[in-house]
């Protein structure tokens, strides 16, 4: 193989931080909603999420309304949420030099959350921070006064808040290294 395709290689086996946040943060996620739907139900009315068929679009709740672990699916997607995590976790120790514990001890001086308070990182960095805050807000703010955890439009909402917050901040990133 070239020096450059090995290279390549190489470049794609690596764990990288960025995705390795997002693997913690959605098992993170994951593992709240997991613990909301076991606890009092992730969908409306109390009702609990059949996480199987909620993502293959097949009988999406059931009414069941005691404390326990209603279905198999509350265990597949908790173990689901710990794979995700663990990964995240994994992968942060071998794509940084201090490991998960560097970053997750690093984040209150991160650029995106200090740019919430100052606009010393310029000003697009700090609308780009606000638009991520705002999206993970909302989204917190709606499923806990609806008492619903899984509509799809409040994810569309939030989502495209957080995305385009993240986007502005890259776009950010590159325009600091020219």
């Amino acid at each position: 193989m070239s020096e450059g395709g090995q290279e390549w290689k190489e470049a794609l086996m690596r764990p990288s931080s960025t995705l390795s946040a997002g693997s913690f943060i959605v098992g993170v996620w994951m593992a709240f909603l997991t613990i909301i739907n076991i606890a009092v139900g992730a969908y409306s009315d109390g009702r609990k999420v059949n996480w199987i068929d909620f993502i293959t679009n097949g009988e999406n709740t059931s009414s069941t309304h005691e404390i326990a672990l209603a279905f198999p699916d509350d265990i597949l997607f908790g173990l689901l949420s710990s794979l995700l995590i663990g990964a995240g976790v994994l992968g942060m120790g071998a794509a940084r030099e201090d490991g998960f514990g560097g970053w997750f001890s690093g984040l209150p001086q991160d650029r995106m959350l200090t740019s919430l308070f100052s606009t010393k990182n310029g000003i697009g960095r700090t609308l780009a921070s606000w638009m991520v805050l705002s999206g993970a807000g909302y989204y917190m703010v709606w499923s806990t006064i609806e008492s619903t955890w899984v509509d799809p439009g409040v994810y569309s909402v939030m989502i495209s808040f957080v995305m385009i917050g993240l986007g502005l901040n890259l776009i950010q990133d590159a325009a600091s290294e020219n």
